[in-house]
C-alpha cells in the first residue's frame, strides 16, 4: 500500500503545482479576490473529476488487462513530456501577468467548470492514474482507494498551499514559483520513468 500512498502524493503534487489553465485561474482569482475567497477553489477536482473518473475507468475496464500495461508506458512517455515541459517553463520562468481580474461570484463553480474543461485531468486519468488505479484494485481494493485518498488529500492541500503562496507573490516576488515549477519537473520524470519501468517489466514478464 506504501507505493499507492507514494505515487498518489508525487503525481498530485506535480498536477498540483504545474503550470497549466486551472492553475492560472488560481492566479488570476487570487489575485483580483484575495485569498480568503479563492482557497474554496482548492476543493474544485473533488467536484469535477468524478465524472472523468467514471467515464475513464468504464473505458478501461472493457480492455484486456495486458491494455492497461500499454497505457503504463504511454503514460511514462507523457510524464516524461510533461517534465521536459516544466523543465523549460522552469529555465524560463516568468511572473505571469493578470490581464482581467475574473468576477468574485461563484469561485468553486467557476473553479469546477475550468477543470472540466481543463484537458489535463482526462490524460492523467487514461494515461496515469486510471491504469495505476486498476492495478492497485485488482491486487486489493484498499489499494486503490489509498492511492485516491493520497491523490486528493494531497490534491487539496498542495492547491492551497498554492493559493497561499500567490497572496503573498508581491512580496516573494517569482522565485517561489520557480522553485515549485523546477520541483514539478523532478517529480513528473520520476514519475514517468516508474511507470515506463512498470510497464516494461510487466509486457515482457507477461
Amino acid at each position: 500500500m506504501t507505493r499507492y500512498l507514494i505515487f498518489g502524493f508525487t503525481f498530485a503534487f506535480a498536477a498540483a503545482v504545474q503550470p497549466g489553465p486551472f492553475q492560472a485561474f488560481l492566479v488570476a482569482q487570487t489575485m483580483t479576490a484575495g485569498w480568503r475567497r479563492t482557497a474554496v477553489a482548492a476543493f474544485a477536482p473533488l467536484l469535477s473529476d468524478g465524472p472523468i473518473i467514471v467515464l475513464v475507468l468504464l473505458v478501461l475496464s472493457q480492455v484486456p488487462p495486458g491494455f492497461v500495461h500499454v497505457l503504463q508506458i504511454g503514460g511514462g512517455l507523457f510524464l516524461l513530456f510533461l517534465a521536459s515541459r516544466a523543465l523549460r517553463a522552469y529555465r524560463d520562468y516568468a511572473a505571469q501577468q493578470i490581464l482581467a481580474p475574473p468576477s468574485h461570484q461563484q469561485t468553486l463553480l467557476k473553479a469546477t467548470l475550468v477543470n472540466l474543461l481543463n484537458p489535463n485531468p482526462y490524460l492523467g486519468w487514461s494515461l496515469v492514474m486510471g491504469p495505476l488505479f486498476l492495478q492497485g484494485w485488482r491486487e486489493t481494493p484498499s489499494h486503490g482507494i489509498a492511492l485516491l485518498v493520497s491523490f486528493y488529500t494531497t490534491m487539496v492541500v498542495c492547491l492551497f498551499g498554492t493559493v497561499l503562496l500567490l497572496a503573498a507573490a508581491r512580496n516573494l516576488g517569482p522565485r517561489v514559483g520557480r522553485i515549485l515549477t523546477g520541483a514539478s519537473a523532478v517529480a513528473l520524470a520520476c514519475f514517468g520513468l516508474y511507470s515506463l519501468w512498470a510497464g516494461l517489466r510487466a509486457l515482457v514478464g507477461g
